[in-house]
């Protein structure tokens, strides 16, 4: 009678176990699916299509507006960092021009502009040394827009590229209509042309590494097959490496 007793209640205390097991995973899924559904944690998860909104369970998500309020802070005046890296001297003098406003500028530029000058004339001092020519007879020669370095490293010290043209296209340098300086559009290459201008002379390519000269004229990187006409990021199609 005992033994059978205690049959009885091994037999109840495993079912009421597996009982509270069933009970705990059906809670325990039901909880998951829940955290998957929730539109109140403040993050993204699930499928939702924004923080709390869009997907299968939350409401959808409302176009934002783009809000210009505010005070908004210059980081690159220029948007020509190559001139500002080389060109500038000190560091202090690089960072005071990247972040100052447009409107000061004036101010900084009357420093930033004499460094660039001897820095580029330097430059030219250099090769001199390694083509074997007297450095006080191979200087900077008027570029294609016929300027000299005075004029070139003036106009480049007070123009800001990230600007739009208020009237007509917007292009650092358009060779086919003689435009120059209006803003900066996506597909110009902003370095081969700052290359051309202070190293290629009255005709572009004095320094063009030909006839024994070094190429200063083009970094030879160019925008490859990307479609600035798509929505960004502009990709290049991938290479593909065979084995």
């Amino acid at each position: 009678m005992t033994t059978y007793k205690l049959k009885i209640v091994s037999i109840l205390t495993f079912a009421s176990l597996l009982f509270v097991q069933c009970g705990i995973d059906e809670d325990f899924n039901d909880n998951v699916i829940e955290q998957d559904g929730t539109c109140e944690d403040g993050i993204q998860n699930g499928d939702e299509d924004g923080i709390d909104c869009g997907g299968t369970h939350c409401p959808p998500c409302e176009e934002e507006e783009i809000n210009f309020d505010g005070v908004f802070v210059q980081e690159d005046v220029m948007g020509r960092p190559t001139i500002n890296t080389f060109f500038s001297g000190t560091n202090t003098l690089k960072n005071e021009y990247n972040i100052i406003a447009t409107s000061k500028r004036d101010t900084i530029s009357a420093d930033f502009q004499p460094v660039f000058e001897t820095i580029l004339e330097n430059y030219y001092d250099v090769y001199a040394l390694a083509l074997s020519i007297d450095p006080e007879e191979f200087n900077y020669e008027a570029n294609i827009l016929e300027w000299d370095a005075e004029t070139y490293t003036s106009i480049v010290a007070y123009y800001d590229a990230l600007q739009v043209a208020p009237e007509g296209p917007t292009t650092y340098y358009d060779s086919n209509s003689g435009l120059v300086l209006t803003g900066r559009s996506l597909s110009d290459d902003v370095v081969d042309v700052s290359l051309m201008l202070m190293f290629g002379g009255t005709d572009g390519t004095r320094l063009d590494g030909t006839n024994g000269t070094p190429q200063l004229t083009t970094d030879e990187v160019d925008a490859g097959d990307r479609d600035f006409s798509l929505p960004f990021p502009y990709l290049e199609t991938p290479l593909i490496v065979e084995d």
